[in-house]
């Protein structure tokens, strides 16, 4: 009996993952609308909100210390912002467990620019900032225009592209 019952908790759990995590994608940013906006403190104690950075393209870059496929774009990312650091904000929001992991990547890996924010949660996909954007998976990147609409998720090699044609 408890057996029957634990199978049909498991079954509800994962139908309910599915729903909320479909509910995400569907309700999430996506091209060509308004990047949600949010407000936060950046990590040198700077309150910081996302639509004071209208006026110029802003690439929003989701991350996370202890996620290997990041760490290996991050040094791409890095040299983007030093190419194109007139032209292009980059702002980084690391998802992590615990506050202070995220530091020594971020230095590791050439993160010079003021607009870091670490989300802190037990469940690092569940920050309030990946979830107004839809994130499901990181690194996951979002550039936004100088209206504040979202271009699309873009590789490093677009947004280059983009931004040689930009005056």
């Amino acid at each position: 009996m408890n057996s029957n019952i634990l199978k049909k908790g498991v079954v509800l759990l994962g139908i309910l993952i599915g729903l909320y995590m479909g509910y995400r994608m569907f309700f999430a940013a996506s091209v060509g609308k308004q990047a949600p906006d949010f407000e936060t403190t950046l990590v040198d104690g700077s309150s910081f909100k996302l639509s004071e950075l209208r006026g110029g393209y802003v690439l929003l870059d989701f991350w996370g210390s202890w996620c290997p496929p990041c760490r290996r774009e991050n040094p791409k990312l890095a040299a983007l912002h030093h190419r194109y650091k007139e032209q292009l904000t980059i702002v980084t929001v690391a998802l992590e467990k615990t506050k202070n992991s995220w530091k020594r990547a971020a230095e590791k890996d050439g993160f010079v620019w003021k607009h870091q924010i670490v989300s802190q949660n037990s469940f690092v996909m569940l920050s309030e900032i990946a979830r107004s954007y839809g994130v499901t998976a990181i690194p996951t990147k979002f550039l936004i225009d100088p209206q504040g609409n979202i271009v699309g998720k873009l590789s490093f090699e677009e947004i280059a592209t983009l931004l040689d044609t930009v005056e």
